[in-house]
This record gives C-alpha cells, structure tokens and sequence, in this order.
C-alpha cells in the first residue's frame, strides 16, 4: 500500500509479480478511495483484503481479481465523537487489521475513537458485517493488537499508544454472531516499575505474539532510557535507543514481565522475530536503521 497519508483518491494498492531471481515486477494497481492506508489483512481464503486507514478514518475491503484488486466496501466514521487527547481531535484512525483465529472476525484498533471495531465475515460475499464494539478507557488510543489461542481459549490483546499500555481480553464467541470482550490483565510497555513522569510520552506501536505462542513483545517510541553502542565500530558515540518490553504469556491470559530491552534506535515502528525465535528485526524510523539482535528462545529475553 502506499499510504499517501490523508489524500483521498492518491493512495494506492499495488500488486507485484515476484521473479524466480528475487525481483520484483509491478503487474497491478488499485485506486483506494480513502486516503492513509496503513494495515491490510488477507481474509476469506485469501480472497478478499481488508484495509486500515490512519488518515482517511475508515476501512476499505476490496476482492483480489488474480492480483488485481477490485473495491468491495467503502465505510467511514468521520463525524463520531473522538477521544480526549490532542492526538484524536482531528477524527477517527483506524490503524490495524487483525483477522481472529477462526477466520471469522476481522478487528480494527481504532486510535481516535478509542474503540476496537469488530467485523464478522460474510463468506459468501466477502462483505464485512460490523458488530458490537470493544471500548477502551478515554484517551487510551487502541492501536495494534494481537490474538493468542491458548488451549480451547482465545485471547486478543491490544497495545494502547497514547498511554504505553497494553490490555489482555479473553473472548467469547457468540453463538447468535459478535464478540465478547473480559478484560483479563493491564500492562505497562515499560514494565511493572515504569515512571508516569517519563512514558506519558511514550508511543507504544507494535505488538505481536512470538513463534513459539510463549511470549508478547511491544515497542516503545519517543522515550529513550538507554543508549547502545554504535554499528561503526570506528565511531565510539553511542546510540540513544528507545525499547521494546516482552511479558510472557501465562495461565489465564495474564503477562508476567520478562525484559525491557532496548530497540538499537529511534521510533521502533516495527519488528519482526525469526521464524525460529532466535533473533529479533528492528525498525526503527526516526534513526533510519533495521537492528538485529539475538533472541533466547527458552527465556524470551533479547
């Protein structure tokens, strides 16, 4: 996707071939109607795709013609009551799209409105049909979240960027459609000991489950506590660093922490673990580097 920020009619869905060398060829491109796309996820057998968009206040889903993508709904909540931090005055922003381990429900973190809309999947049609919303507290900011099946239950949690929080539910399905929401635990993004005084301005972003579905990762922007050491090993300056916390996941869906570590750089928007666990992808935005780092699998701790 190229997000084009709040620019309706300029951003687009972009569809490449990938080469038997590696390359990349561009076959395909979609207009989206609805500017600032910044999450997409694959839903109904891969047939559909369903789009979050920050800065156009809305979701997009569209129907994947053999690559080439065709618009199937178009839903926007401009005009809602927002949140009360200066980040949500300007309207809804929808940041992420989260299919639910069942294939079923499709769940978009809502930053602005500090709700978690909640979609069921018409499988005949691929059209989304919205259900009862998750609340968060005001001025929490649900930005990304994450599911974790755990035996025969399933828990989604939700990392909360205007106050560095993450908050675990356990969910219910519905028989007659929809999910419920129990909350089962609240976390800092800087751990048990975390100073109010310095993560209010935090900016949590990312979260994820590890590959071995034992541990919760998160990143923390804006807030450095450390400094690393430099990647020229000519250049004995340090690096400030901002941080990424992993909690582990225990019985009843609460999170035991494990280690505030630090991210390598500025503004970890993203990251990425090793399909084996062992190492950790960095990216961190404002210092314009990826870091990697090793990872114990057995403790979680990078």
């Amino acid at each position: 996707v190229d997000e084009a920020w709040a620019s309706p009619n300029k951003s687009g869905l972009i569809t490449f071939n990938l080469n038997a060398d590696g390359s990349l060829t561009k076959s395909a491109f979609a207009d989206i109607p609805r500017g600032g796309p910044v999450a997409t996820q694959r839903y109904n057998k891969n047939k559909n795709i369903a789009i979050a968009h920050y800065g156009g206040h809305g979701i997009t889903t569209f129907t994947d013609k053999n690559g080439a993508f065709e618009l199937l709904q178009n839903i926007g909540y401009e005009g809602r009551p927002v949140g009360p931090k200066p980040q949500q005055a300007d309207g809804p922003h929808v940041h992420h799209s989260v299919l639910d381990p069942t294939g079923q429900y499709i769940i978009f973190p809502d930053l602005g409105l500090d709700v978690t809309h909640v979609f069921c999947i018409d499988k005949s049609t691929g059209k989304l049909v919205e259900q009862a919303e998750l609340k968060a507290p005001a001025g929490y900011g649900p930005r990304h979240a994450t599911f974790w099946k755990s035996g025969s239950k399933t828990y989604v949690y939700i990392v909360h960027e205007l106050v560095s929080k993450v908050i675990g539910y356990e969910v219910t399905y519905v028989r007659s459609g929809g999910l419920t929401f129990k909350q089962v635990d609240e976390v800092s993004t800087y751990g048990p000991n975390a100073d109010p005084a310095v993560t209010q301005f935090g900016a949590a972003a990312e979260i994820s489950v590890s590959p071995d579905n034992k541990f919760i990762l998160a990143s923390n922007r804006n807030v450095t506590l450390t400094q690393v050491p430099n990647v020229d090993p000519t250049n004995s300056t340090k690096i400030n660093s901002n941080s990424i916390i992993s909690y582990k996941l225990a019985s009843g869906g609460k999170l035991e922490f494990v280690q505030l570590a630090p991210s390598g750089g500025l503004f970890p928007r993203h990251f990425e673990i090793k399909q084996d666990g062992t190492e950790i992808a960095i990216a961190n935005q404002n210092s314009a580097n990826v870091r990697i780092y090793k990872r114990d699998v057995k403790t979680g701790k990078i």
